[in-house]
C-alpha cells in the first residue's frame, strides 16, 4: 500500500529505542525526513543519523523546554513538521502500593508521560495550523482503559493522554489537523523486558524470574505474545498517512486481544 508520505517532515519523541525507534525507522523507509528526540542518542539512532536519514536532537523531554526545543530544531532543519508522534514515556511498577507513590513520583510520571506530549503538541500546532494540515499520533497504553494499581500513576497519565487527544481533535479537526492515539498492550521493548523493565522489577519484588513474569503477561492476551514494536510502528504510519484521511479523535488498541470488553 502506498502511503504517500515521501518528502514529509516528522518529529518523533522518545526515538532512541523501543516503539519510538521502530516508528523512526518505518518513517525513514517511507521517505520521511525525521527529527528524532531522545535524552541520549542510542547506537541504532546514531547509525540512522550517520546515514543521513535522521536528524537527532538530544533533549530532556520531561522538562518544560525540551519538547519545544525539539520542534524548533525540526522546523529549522526539515521545515515545519507535517507529523508529530508523541511516544516518549516511562513506567515504574509501584510494588509497595499507592501510599508509597510520593508527590515527586506523581510529578515525574506526569512530566514524562503527559506533559511531554502536551508541550510537543503545543509547539507544533501553530506550524500545522498555519498550513491547514497535519497529523498527530500519541502513544498511550491499554492502561488508559485498564487501570492497574501496580502502575497507578502511569495509568492515570495515560488516561489523561487519551482524553487530551480526543478533546484536541474536536478543536483542530475543522482546521485540517488529525489527532489520534495508539494504545499498545505489553510490547517487546526494554520498558517491559530490559534489566530495569517491568518484568525484572516485579521479579526483584518477590515474584518469579523475569522470563516467567513476561510469559504470564503475554499469556493474558488472546494471541499469547507481546506485540512487536514494528507492529505498533506500522499502525502509526497508517494513521499519519492520507490513507486514514478521515480518521481523527480515535484510539486504536493493539494488544493481542488483552482487553476483552467491547
Amino acid at each position: 500500500m502506498e502511503l504517500n508520505l515521501r518528502g514529509k517532515s516528522a518529529v518523533v519523541t522518545g526515538a532512541g529505542k523501543g516503539i519510538g525507534l521502530a516508528v523512526t525507522r518505518a518513517l525513514v523507509s517511507e521517505g520521511v525526513r525525521v527529527t528524532a528526540g531522545a535524552r541520549h542518542t542510542s547506537a541504532p539512532l546514531a547509525e540512522l543519523s550517520a546515514a543521513g536519514s535522521v536528524h537527532v536532537v538530544e533533549t530532556d523531554l520531561a522538562t518544560p523546554v525540551g519538547p519545544a526545543a525539539l520542534v524548533e530544531r525540526a522546523a529549522a532543519v526539515h521545515g515545519p513538521p507535517d507529523i508529530l508522534v508523541n511516544n516518549v514515556g516511562a513506567v515504574r511498577p509501584r510494588t509497595a502500593g499507592f501510599a508509597s507513590v510520593t508527590d515527586e513520583d506523581w510529578t515525574a510520571t506526569l512530566e514524562i508521560n503527559l506533559l511531554s506530549a502536551v508541550r510537543a503538541t503545543r509547539a507544533v500546532l501553530p506550524l500545522m495550523l498555519e498550513r491547514g494540515s497535519g497529523a498527530i499520533v500519541t502513544v498511550t497504553s491499554v492502561n488508559s482503559r485498564l487501570p492497574d494499581p501496580l502502575v497507578i500513576d502511569y495509568s492515570a497519565a495515560k488516561a489523561a493522554l487519551l482524553s487530551l487527544s480526543k478533546s484536541l481533535s474536536k478543536e483542530v479537526g475543522p482546521r485540517g489537523i488529525r489527532v489520534n492515539t495508539v494504545s499498545p498492550g505489553p510490547v517487546a521493548t526494554d520498558l517491559w523486558l530490559g534489566e530495569s523493565g517491568v518484568a525484572a522489577t516485579l521479579s526483584r519484588a518477590g515474584g518469579p524470574d523475569p522470563d516467567a513474569v513476561a510469559a504470564r503477561a503475554a499469556g493474558q492476551s488472546v494471541s499469547g505474545r507481546f506485540t512487536r514494536p514494528e507492529e505498533v510502528a506500522d499502525l502509526v504510519l497508517l494513521l499519519v498517512s492520507d490513507r486514514a484521511g478521515n480518521v481523527t479523535g480515535s484510539d486504536f488498541v493493539i494488544d493481542g486481544g488483552l482487553i476483552s470488553t467491547v
